[in-house]
């Protein structure tokens, strides 16, 4: 059993320095798993070491992948020589039960081997996360579909034939998992209501560098037409716009003072959009993210006086993975927001720590939460407490890091899911974090 960590958190410092931010965690999740699609070597750079990319490598390695690891995060990947029944092992199944990404095998494993198989994957708990956007998907490319309810595993064989395909959702893992299995399909594949976030893009991008044939590239409608086979490539992970977004609302709690270095402004959308509309100061010089020490930040209202809503929305709208940031940062800010998490009915189920640190929130239902801002006039008290998911352990550190006194945090295994060597990078811009064993 591997050791459980927990941080305590000194609260009250404030941070100052440069900060680099990881690989993209959700597109390195994807492109991984597309290296599958070849037998020829992929290599891949600014691949984030944190825990869910490890467990999916670990998957890769025990599937008969050759993954090298080169140094400074790049890691080289053939897929040559594939020992399928290891998906039916009950070591793949461990594994893949713990990490949401493990479904991004399914489309590789049945476009370039005919067959798949997993069990359910894992991932946050942070509501129901059906998986019916990607088998309908299969299914309409001609796949055939089993459910194991015994073994809660999922089966799927081909052969695929080109198909048109209006998504019932618009998922980014679906749009990701029906793309990779559609590049090595026969025929014209149209994928409709699909996805069009940078991790989506850049997978296109991908694919096309190994030979796919794709068009439609940043909108919601990919057109596939199915090659025989796909080469190998070099492909650079971009930088992690939710870490980005994190250290944001992390310097505002704070009252710090933080360079983003490479921040990858191009593919952050509305983001600053909505942290600006928070009363945050973000100032860009080159492809730097400069955010200056603020004493109070107002949250705006809308301009018939209503109180301010931010909600989450496919993309170009304001990532749900950022939610939980926002609404902690709202605590310590003048003013009042409605957060209104629509995806997810348990993301917001954090907010009774908060509260018990002293934040004002109301939790209106299982997905509406109103923050009223203390605006400094309060601080947050620090308490010990446990990190339910990646995103709302991370602003369950932020707000720790913000409060009066100490704090601890167990669980923070979930954090490691997402955040590389958290802990450390924040410790040499001034915070008191300190790992220990649970």
């Amino acid at each position: 059993m591997s050791t459980q960590h927990s941080f305590l958190v000194e609260g009250g410092h404030s941070l100052s320095g440069t900060i680099h931010p990881q690989g993209a965690k959700n597109e390195a999740l994807q492109i991984i798993s597309a290296c599958l699609l070849t037998s020829e070597e992929m290599i891949v750079h600014n691949v984030p070491d944190i825990l869910d990319v490890r467990r999916l490598l670990d998957l890769l390695i025990g599937l008969g992948v050759s993954v090298v690891e080169r140094g400074n995060n790049t890691f080289s990947i053939t897929a040559r020589n594939i020992d399928l029944d290891y998906l039916a092992s009950p070591e793949y199944q461990a594994t893949a039960k713990r990490i949401r990404g493990s479904v991004m095998l399914l489309g590789p494993c049945i476009a370039r081997f005919g067959r798949a198989f997993m069990p359910r994957p894992g991932g946050d708990k942070i509501g129901r996360r059906r998986l019916d956007t990607h088998i309908n998907g299969f299914e309409k490319l001609g796949a055939k579909f089993n459910y194991d309810n015994d073994r809660e595993s999922y089966y799927l064989g081909g052969p695929l034939r080109g198909s048109y395909i209006l998504m019932n959702e618009i998922s980014v893992t679906g749009t990701a998992n029906i793309l990779m299995s559609a590049v090595l399909t026969r025929g014209e594949t149209v994928i409709y209501n699909a996805a069009c976030e940078p991790y989506v893009q850049q997978l296109c991008r991908m694919l096309t560098k190994m030979g796919a044939n794709i068009t439609g590239m940043g909108s919601n409608k990919l057109t596939v037409n199915g090659v025989e086979e796909l080469h190998g490539t070099t492909h650079t992970i971009q930088p992690d716009f939710v870490e980005i977004g994190s250290f944001i609302g992390m310097a505002a709690m704070t009252q710090s003072s933080i360079r983003i270095k490479n921040g990858g402004l191009a593919d952050l959308g509305i983001i600053p959009q909505v942290f600006h509309s928070m009363g945050i100061d973000i100032q860009k010089e080159g492809d730097d993210i400069i955010v200056p020490e603020q004493d109070v930040y107002e949250i705006q209202s809308f301009i018939d006086g209503s109180i301010l809503t931010i909600y989450d929305a496919p993309w170009p709208g304001f990532t749900p993975d950022l939610i939980s940031i926002i609404l902690v940062t709202a605590t310590q800010a003048k003013g009042s927001v409605l957060i209104h998490q629509k995806m997810f009915e348990s993301r917001l189920f954090f907010v009774d720590k908060l509260i018990e640190m002293g934040a004002k929130i109301i939790l209106c239902d299982p997905h509406r939460a109103t923050v009223i801002g203390l605006g400094r006039e309060q601080q947050l008290k620090g308490i010990e407490m446990s990190s339910p998911d990646i995103r709302a352990g991370v602003s369950l550190l932020i707000a720790a890091m913000s409060a009066e006194g100490s704090s601890l945090i167990h669980n923070v295994q979930q954090i490691d899911r997402g955040y590389q060597n958290i802990d450390q990078r924040l410790n040499a811009l001034g915070a008191r974090i300190k790992r220990i064993n649970s």
